[in-house]
């Protein structure tokens, strides 16, 4: 059975980010913790419909709303703001399989190659396929391009929390698994409300995980860097 460590992804921008290309570091038993892909798949989801919502609909199920491919191809757009080839409606198995090939050639298109994950499996359900390809779309999407002092991706994003939060006394960000604040609900509820990030996590998702899951933390972590960063521009 193929896990999500042997879904690996490179990218072809010029040059390989230290982070992107070195999937073996992870730690297997851990990336298989149950614990960890409910993390996932709830803050995957709660990112997928933060953008679904712009084109008025939203997914409930992860591995299954995706299955046809036409909500795939509708978040890539909304993501990218370019047209995507227009999807089959078609309801039979090929049909499926060719909207979300068309998805995946989209994402190839960005610069992404994309090893191990096929149509097929997104089509079938496959939850690990599912989540190590929109994983692939966040890296790409709202993760790549975040550079602090020319750090890398993961560097950069945690460089910026390090820096947001220097002020704030008995705060210490080390790393995007340790729990550094407590009361986490209220500082989600806060962002909900006045930053329009939608809480994908809970606080328990944090506290009561030995290690949580780092792909959950910084999909959540790169909204609030993209809503500060959208407001200093603003400014």
């Amino acid at each position: 059975m193929m896990t999500q460590m042997e879904t690996t992804v490179h990218y072809d921008n010029g040059y390989e980010d230290e982070y992107m290309i070195q999937e073996d570091e992870w730690d297997r038993d851990m990336l298989l913790d149950p614990a960890w892909e409910q993390q996932q798949r709830k803050t995957f989801t709660a990112w997928c419909n933060s953008h679904l919502r712009k084109a008025g609909t939203q997914i409930e199920n992860i591995e299954e709303d995706f299955r046809n491919g036409l909500k795939l191809m509708l978040l890539l757009e909304v993501i990218s703001g370019e047209r995507l080839p227009k999807p089959d409606r078609g309801k039979m198995r090929f049909h499926k399989i060719a909207n979300v090939n068309k998805a995946l050639e989209f994402i190839t298109s960005k610069g992404v190659k994309l090893v191990s994950i096929g149509a097929e499996e997104i089509v079938d359900g496959n939850v690990k396929m599912t989540l190590g390809m929109i994983w692939t779309i966040i890296l790409r999407f709202a993760i790549q391009d975040i550079s602090v002092e020319e750090t890398s991706a993961k560097e950069g994003l945690l460089l910026w929390c390090q820096r947001k939060t220097a002020p704030y006394r008995n705060v210490n960000v080390q790393n995007f698994h340790d729990d550094p604040l407590g009361n986490l609900n209220l500082a989600f509820d806060i962002a909900e409300k006045h930053l329009d990030i939608p809480k994908m996590l809970d606080a328990e998702d944090i506290i009561n995980t030995p290690k949580p899951d780092e792909r959950a933390i910084m999909t959540y972590v790169s909204c609030f860097y993209h809503a500060f960063a959208g407001a200093e521009q603003a400014e």
